[in-house]
């Protein structure tokens, strides 16, 4: 049981993390100059480092309460 939960901080991190990653690569796909005024190239950036840590960290959080819940499905029914 002590493996378990000296697990999950473990996977939470490595989940964030690469959940992270993978929206700021989508992000990428969207074109900044069209939507971001001229000049504002730091913006532009922490803006989409901030996009990505809030969508990363969103889609990490769902897998892992969806991960959570359906570990404790069995014990509902039995």
């Amino acid at each position: 049981m002590g493996d378990i939960i000296a697990f999950q901080p473990l996977l939470a991190i490595v989940s964030h993390t690469v959940f992270i990653a993978v929206s700021f690569f989508a992000l990428q796909v969207i074109m900044p100059e069209k939507i971001i005024k001229k000049n504002r190239v730091f913006q532009a950036q922490l803006l989409f480092i901030l996009l990505s840590i809030a969508i990363g960290s969103s889609v990490s959080n769902f897998f892992l309460e969806l991960s959570y819940w359906s570990g404790k499905l069995p014990f509902m029914f039995g």
